[in-house]
Protein backbone atom coordinates (compact mmCIF):
# COMPACT_ATOMS: atom_id res chain seq x y z
CA UNK A 1 0.00 0.00 0.00
CA UNK A 2 2.80 2.42 0.87
CA UNK A 3 4.52 1.92 -2.49
CA UNK A 4 1.30 2.62 -4.39
CA UNK A 5 0.89 5.98 -2.62
CA UNK A 6 4.58 6.89 -2.54
CA UNK A 7 5.21 6.76 -6.31
CA UNK A 8 2.58 9.36 -7.32
CA UNK A 9 3.57 11.63 -4.42
CA UNK A 10 7.24 11.54 -5.40
CA UNK A 11 6.42 12.07 -9.07
CA UNK A 12 4.20 15.07 -8.34
CA UNK A 13 6.80 16.57 -6.00
CA UNK A 14 9.51 16.17 -8.64
CA UNK A 15 7.37 17.91 -11.23
CA UNK A 16 6.46 20.75 -8.87
CA UNK A 17 10.04 21.46 -7.90
CA UNK A 18 11.52 21.19 -11.38
CA UNK A 19 11.89 24.12 -13.71
CA UNK A 20 12.37 24.70 -17.41
CA UNK A 21 15.56 26.71 -16.93
CA UNK A 22 18.93 25.05 -17.29
CA UNK A 23 20.26 24.01 -13.89
CA UNK A 24 23.21 25.81 -12.38
CA UNK A 25 26.37 23.93 -11.56
CA UNK A 26 25.30 23.90 -7.89
CA UNK A 27 21.96 22.29 -8.72
CA UNK A 28 23.45 19.79 -11.14
CA UNK A 29 26.27 18.76 -8.81
CA UNK A 30 23.89 18.51 -5.83
CA UNK A 31 21.66 16.09 -7.74
CA UNK A 32 24.59 14.09 -9.00
CA UNK A 33 26.18 13.99 -5.55
CA UNK A 34 22.91 12.89 -3.96
CA UNK A 35 22.47 10.10 -6.49
CA UNK A 36 26.03 8.81 -6.12
CA UNK A 37 25.98 9.25 -2.34
CA UNK A 38 22.65 7.46 -2.06
CA UNK A 39 23.89 4.52 -4.06
CA UNK A 40 27.15 4.30 -2.11
CA UNK A 41 25.29 4.70 1.18
CA UNK A 42 22.86 1.93 0.26
CA UNK A 43 25.73 -0.42 -0.57
CA UNK A 44 27.60 0.39 2.62
CA UNK A 45 24.39 0.31 4.67
CA UNK A 46 23.47 -3.07 3.23
CA UNK A 47 26.70 -4.50 4.57
CA UNK A 48 25.79 -3.35 8.08
CA UNK A 49 22.12 -4.33 7.78
CA UNK A 50 20.76 -0.79 7.44
CA UNK A 51 20.27 -0.18 3.72
CA UNK A 52 17.65 2.58 3.99
CA UNK A 53 19.47 4.57 6.64
CA UNK A 54 22.72 4.32 4.69
CA UNK A 55 21.06 5.46 1.47
CA UNK A 56 19.45 8.49 3.12
CA UNK A 57 22.65 9.46 4.90
CA UNK A 58 24.72 9.01 1.75
CA UNK A 59 22.26 11.01 -0.35
CA UNK A 60 22.21 13.87 2.15
CA UNK A 61 25.98 14.04 2.45
CA UNK A 62 26.49 13.65 -1.29
CA UNK A 63 23.96 16.39 -2.01
CA UNK A 64 25.59 18.82 0.40
CA UNK A 65 29.09 18.13 -0.90
CA UNK A 66 27.93 18.27 -4.53
CA UNK A 67 26.17 21.58 -3.93
CA UNK A 68 29.33 23.01 -2.37
CA UNK A 69 31.44 22.00 -5.34
CA UNK A 70 28.91 23.29 -7.87
CA UNK A 71 28.44 26.56 -6.00
CA UNK A 72 32.18 27.11 -6.02
CA UNK A 73 32.22 26.54 -9.78
CA UNK A 74 29.33 28.98 -10.25
CA UNK A 75 31.16 31.67 -8.27
CA UNK A 76 34.37 31.11 -10.23
CA UNK A 77 32.48 31.29 -13.55
CA UNK A 78 30.71 34.50 -12.48
CA UNK A 79 34.05 36.14 -11.59
CA UNK A 80 35.66 35.13 -14.88
CA UNK A 81 32.78 36.63 -16.88
CA UNK A 82 33.63 40.15 -15.70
Amino acid sequence: MKKIILLPVVTIAALLFSSCAAPTNAQHKAGLGAAIGGAAGAIIGHQSGNTGKGAVTGAALGGVIGHGVGSSQDKRNAQSNY
